[in-house]
């Protein structure tokens, strides 16, 4: 299971790097970054060959939306590294991004943004008064953090 833990610090990697081009002023499409990554890059492993493919299935991941699913994998490689005392931080921060793409919307980022406007004189967004947020399922996800 290690492997998958590692995937996921991996995978936490490519999103943010392709999160970043995406918003550039570059004009320039993922599958084509995913496909010029993959001609003896440094960062060319096989993940990489399956975003390359993915996008260009999926021009547009904005189609699609957010939720990345989770096995209990990456607790366990979280709740090893806890239980031995090892640091581990680039798999636990993907861990718990898992979870928080789970939610449509995050009560913290709500906690947040409302006294924003008191102390900094920040717009504040009205919502539009749904409820979105899987807590329950996430309580379940973050019980398999604790460790004997």
């Amino acid at each position: 299971m290690m492997h998958n833990g590692m995937e996921y610090g991996m995978l936490q990697a490519y999103g943010e790097g392709f999160e970043i081009w995406n918003i550039s002023q570059c004009n320039l499409d993922l599958h084509t970054i995913a496909h010029l990554w993959n001609q003896g890059s440094i960062v060319r492993p096989w993940l990489l060959e399956l975003a390359e493919s993915a996008f260009q299935k999926v021009s547009k991941p904005e189609t699609i939306t957010g939720y990345v699913a989770d096995s209990g994998k990456g607790c366990w490689d979280v709740q090893q590294a806890i239980g031995i005392g090892i640091p581990a931080p680039v798999i636990t921060l993907f861990l718990l991004e898992r979870f928080r793409s789970q939610q449509d919307e995050l009560f913290t980022a709500k906690a947040i943004a409302t006294p924003r406007k008191e102390f900094g004189g920040c717009a504040v967004k009205a919502s539009d008064n749904k409820q979105t947020t899987t807590t329950q399922h996430i309580r379940r996800d973050f019980a398999c953090l604790s460790v004997a």
